[in-house]
């Protein structure tokens, strides 16, 4: 169980990836033990709402996101995770800028683990460069967010034990630096991937 494993952390909180398994019935089960959703899609956020999951229960990140889907999103005040620095003036035009704003992170590079899966999110269009992401703080903070959440994705399905520890180094050490430069009160990190 997750929740036990991570138990030493009262902060902790799973979120489901919708996509994964989009069942309603599963959702309703996975919310009555605890989980959050993930979601990338108008559908995933309608069913993530079906279910009675809104505000910080959704995570949303969309790469090419349709207006509607961050006008949904707003709706649901579900945490918007931005996948790309230029998403930032169009989510302010489409539906606002939220007090509580997430952006996806690439810290480029390969990443292997021992089992010999790896991933090389250097080559990966989605989250933003390092300069992109201290930018993007400083200009959302100005545009009045609160609080700031980092995200990123290095691999998926992963069976080691390396994987998390690794993306929470990268994470919370850019973390340090981003509220250091930018004054941004940081209150989540999300460790993304799934397990396999």
């Amino acid at each position: 169980n997750m929740a036990k494993a991570f138990s030493w952390n009262k902060g902790f909180k799973e979120y489901f990836a919708v996509k994964a398994t989009p069942n309603p019935y599963i959702m309703q089960v996975l919310k009555e033990e605890g989980c959050g959703f993930d979601c990338s899609s108008l559908t995933e956020l309608m069913m993530s709402e079906a279910v009675g999951s809104v505000g910080s229960e959704i995570m949303f990140s969309s790469n090419a996101t349709p207006p509607e889907e961050f006008v949904k999103a707003r709706e649901l005040d579900a945490i918007i995770n931005l996948d790309d620095f230029t998403h930032i003036a169009f989510l302010e035009k489409v539906a606002g800028l939220p007090k509580r704003i997430c952006c996806r992170y690439n810290p480029g590079g390969v990443y292997e683990v021992s089992n010999g899966i790896m991933d090389n999110p250097g080559d990966a269009k989605y989250g933003m460069t390092t300069e992109q992401l201290f930018e993007a703080f400083k200009i959302l903070k100005s545009k009045g967010a609160k609080n700031f959440g980092i995200h990123a994705f290095l691999a998926s399905n992963t069976v080691t034990n390396e994987y998390y520890p690794m993306l929470a180094k990268i994470l919370f050490e850019v973390a340090v630096k981003l509220q250091k430069e930018t004054g941004a009160h940081i209150s989540f990190i999300n460790l993304s991937g799934g397990i396999g």
